[in-house]
């Protein structure tokens, strides 16, 4: 006999038993899944909270536009209405001083003098305006 060896002289096979014995991992895991199911509830704490309620409607945040035009010869337009210049500086400034801020929308004529344009563009930036943009019309072909 070899010391060491798992065999005996007789014959019988005498290994050692190489699978896990799984009977009393699943007794276990059952007993703690009941533990679990039985204690949980008791665990269950709330916490009384009064949440803050809202509305569905979508609030309307956007600022207002005013549309500011130039026609050809030079005749500037407040929302459709003709201004003179004074008119249109004092209307200016008190389109800056608005909260929110109004987007001023510049609609000039394609054959209007490029100094029409740059004298109200100086007189927004004086006022104040920070939100102003050029609107063209599309190429019809």
């Amino acid at each position: 006999m070899a010391m060491g060896s798992y065999s005996s002289d007789d014959g019988a096979d005498d290994a050692m038993m190489s699978e896990i014995n799984m009977t009393p991992l699943v007794d276990v895991m059952l007993v703690l899944l009941i533990i679990f199911i039985v204690t949980l509830p008791v665990l269950n704490h709330s916490v009384k909270l009064d949440l803050p309620q809202a509305s569905s409607q979508p609030e309307d945040t956007r600022p207002a536009k005013i549309d500011v035009s130039i026609q050809a010869d030079g005749t500037v337009f407040w929302d459709k209405q003709p201004v003179d210049e004074t008119a249109l500086k004092a209307r200016l400034a008190q389109a800056a001083e608005a909260q929110p801020q109004p987007e001023l929308h510049l609609f000039a004529d394609k054959n209007v003098r490029y100094e029409s344009v740059a004298r109200v563009l100086s007189d927004a930036q004086t006022a104040g305006i920070t939100k102003l943009g050029f609107v063209t019309a599309p190429d019809t072909k």
